[in-house]
């Protein structure tokens, strides 16, 4: 019986925290306009307040991108940075009143790790959600 409840329990956390997701990435998307093309991924993590989740991209030379980044049901909740491999900081959004996302071009190909963490303003917990898109 104790089994069945952990179980029922864990099973009712998981198909929430997906929907919460689910939310958050419809919130991204509508920064994923008609002039870009999304990757086709959702770049997802679940965070407390004092973590910081990690996302890895191979991006292009030459193409437009627009990173966009959200959590909860506004904008600006989410802080995000990007980094090329050696770690070396290529964009803070913090630096822009936590703009929900940013657009850049690359002149050469690069993978890059996208950190983002929850405003601590904005809630001790939530869904962050990733999503990029290029410019057709």
């Amino acid at each position: 019986m104790k089994y069945l409840i952990t179980l029922l329990i864990t099973t009712f956390s998981i198909s929430f925290a997906s929907a919460q997701c689910d939310i958050t990435a419809d919130v991204c998307q509508k920064h994923i306009s008609d002039e870009y093309l999304s990757d086709g991924q959702h770049y997802r993590a679940l965070l407390l307040t004092d973590q910081v989740t990690e996302f890895n991209a191979t991006l292009y030379g030459g193409t437009t991108y627009r990173v966009s980044a959200c959590s909860g049901t506004q904008d600006g909740n989410l802080l995000f940075r990007v980094f090329d491999k050696e770690r070396n900081l290529i964009f803070r959004n913090v630096e822009h009143s936590n703009a929900p996302y940013w657009d850049f071009q690359l002149e050469s190909s690069m993978d890059v790790i996208i950190e983002a963490e929850l405003d601590p303003i904005a809630g001790n917990s939530g869904c962050a959600v990733m999503l990029i898109g290029f410019k057709r």
